[in-house]
C-alpha cells in the first residue's frame, strides 16, 4: 500500500513539472520598453554624443589647481555652494612659507632701520665726543707750544741752560700736537658731514632688495590659500583635509590619475552641452545661423531644444566622455557647444552624458 502511494505521488509531481515547463515556455509577448529610443527629429540630422557642462563664456567648466604644493589644512566651501571671484576655497599648510615670509620681512625692517640710521647722521652725541677730542687736541697743542717757547727763552738767556736735545724734543712734541689737532679736526668735519652718499645709496638699494624679497615671500604665502577664479558654483570638491595637493591636483585612487582640487561651473539657470561630431560629418553641418539641435536625456523620454552657441574651430582627437585622457580613441571630432535653460522639474547635472541631434532650422 505504501509503495503504491509513493508511485502515485511521484507521478503527480512529474505531471506538475511538465505543466510548469509548458507554461513557462509559452510565448508571453514582448514587454513594452521603459522609454523610447531617441529618434532623429530632423530629416538629415547628425547624431553626436554630448556632455552637459556649466554655462561658461568659454563653454567649459573651470578646473581649479593650486599654484603651490602642500597638505590640505582647511576646506572653506561645500559642493553646490555659490561663490564670488576671490572667495577663499581652501587653505594648504603654509607653516614653512609663513616662517620664511616673517624672516624676509624682518630682514627688510633691519635694512630700513640701517638706512634711516645713515640718513640721521651725524648723531649729536657722537658729534659732541668729536668736538671734545678736538678741544683736547687743541689744548695739547697749546701746552706743547708753551713748553717750546719756554725752552727757547731759556736758551736765549743762557745757551747752556737748555740742551739741544731738549729743544728738539719740545719742537717734536709741538709738531705731534699740531698733527693730532689736525686729525681731530678732520674727524670732526667727517662726522659733521654725515653719511657718505654712496653708503646711503648702497643701503637704500639693500633695503629695496630686502623689501622686494619680503613682498615675494608674502605673495607666495598668499598662494597657499586657493581662491575662486570666477563667480560660479562649486560643482565638485575632490580634496580632503590631510590630502596632499600639487600643481597637478590631487591623486584619485579610483582613476589612478590626478584630478583638479575643485571644479567650478556657471549659473544655475542655464547649462551648456558640448557635443562631438565625427570629422566625416563636418561637411554636413548647417551654417551657424541655421543650426538647430535637440538633446535627449538618456533613460527618459525627455527631449530639450538647444540654443547654438559656437563651433570650436579645431578638430582634435576625441576624448572619451568619461573625461579621462587615458581613454583616447582613434577618432577626430569637431566640438560644437550649445546651451539650454534648465527645466524646473528636470534633474540634470554637469558631467552627465546625453544624446544630441544636430539639424537645420
Amino acid at each position: 500500500m505504501n509503495r503504491r502511494l509513493i508511485f502515485v505521488l511521484a507521478g503527480a509531481g512529474v505531471a506538475v513539472a511538465l505543466a510548469g515547463a509548458w507554461w513557462s515556455g509559452g510565448d508571453s509577448g514582448a514587454q513594452p520598453p521603459v522609454f523610447r529610443p531617441a529618434p532623429n527629429p530632423y530629416a538629415d540630422g547628425l547624431y553626436a554624443n554630448g556632455i552637459v557642462e556649466s554655462d561658461q563664456p568659454s563653454g567649459a567648466n573651470v578646473n581649479v589647481y593650486p599654484e603651490v604644493a602642500g597638505t590640505v589644512r582647511q576646506i572653506l566651501v561645500r559642493e553646490g555652494e555659490r561663490v564670488r571671484a576671490g572667495t577663499p576655497l581652501l587653505r594648504l599648510d603654509d607653516t614653512v612659507q609663513r616662517a620664511l615670509s616673517g624672516q624676509q620681512q624682518a630682514q627688510a625692517q633691519a635694512a630700513l632701520a640701517q638706512w634711516r640710521q645713515l640718513r640721521a647722521q651725524p648723531r649729536a652725541e657722537t658729534l659732541a665726543v668729536a668736538q671734545a677730542q678736538l678741544d683736547l687736541a687743541a689744548a695739547n697743542e697749546k701746552t706743547a707750544s708753551d713748553q717750546l717757547a719756554k725752552q727757547q727763552r731759556a736758551a736765549a738767556i743762557d745757551a747752556r741752560a737748555v740742551s739741544a736735545e731738549a729743544l728738539d724734543n719740545a719742537a717734536n712734541a709741538l709738531a705731534a700736537a699740531q698733527a693730532s689737532r689736525a686729525v681731530a679736526g678732520k674727524q670732526y668735519a667727517l662726522l659733521r658731514a654725515g653719511a657718505w652718499r654712496f653708503d646711503l645709496d648702497s643701503q637704500q638699494r639693500q633695503y629695496e632688495a630686502s623689501q622686494k624679497a619680503a613682498q615675494s615671500a608674502a605673495a607666495l604665502l598668499e598662494r597657499y590659500t586657493v581662491r575662486a577664479p570666477v563667480d560660479g558654483v562649486v560643482l565638485a570638491l575632490r580634496a580632503a583635509v590631510g590630502a596632499y595637493a600639487s600643481s597637478q591636483g590631487v591623486y584619485d585612487t579610483y582613476t589612478q590619475g590626478y584630478a583638479p582640487l575643485l571644479v567650478m561651473g556657471g549659473g544655475d539657470q542655464h547649462l551648456g552641452v558640448r557635443c562631438y561630431i565625427d570629422e566625416i560629418l563636418i561637411s554636413r553641418i548647417p551654417p551657424a545661423g541655421q543650426i538647430a539641435a535637440q538633446m535627449f536625456v538618456r533613460g527618459t523620454n525627455i527631449r530639450v531644444p538647444l540654443e547654438f552657441v559656437r563651433i570650436q574651430p579645431y578638430v582634435g582627437p576625441k576624448i572619451a566622455l568619461s573625461d579621462q585622457r587615458q581613454e583616447r580613441v582613434d577618432l577626430r571630432v569637431l566640438p560644437v557647444v550649445f546651451r539650454f535653460q534648465r527645466p524646473p522639474a528636470l534633474q540634470l547635472y554637469p558631467g552627465q552624458l546625453v544624446d544630441v541631434y544636430v539639424g537645420r532650422k
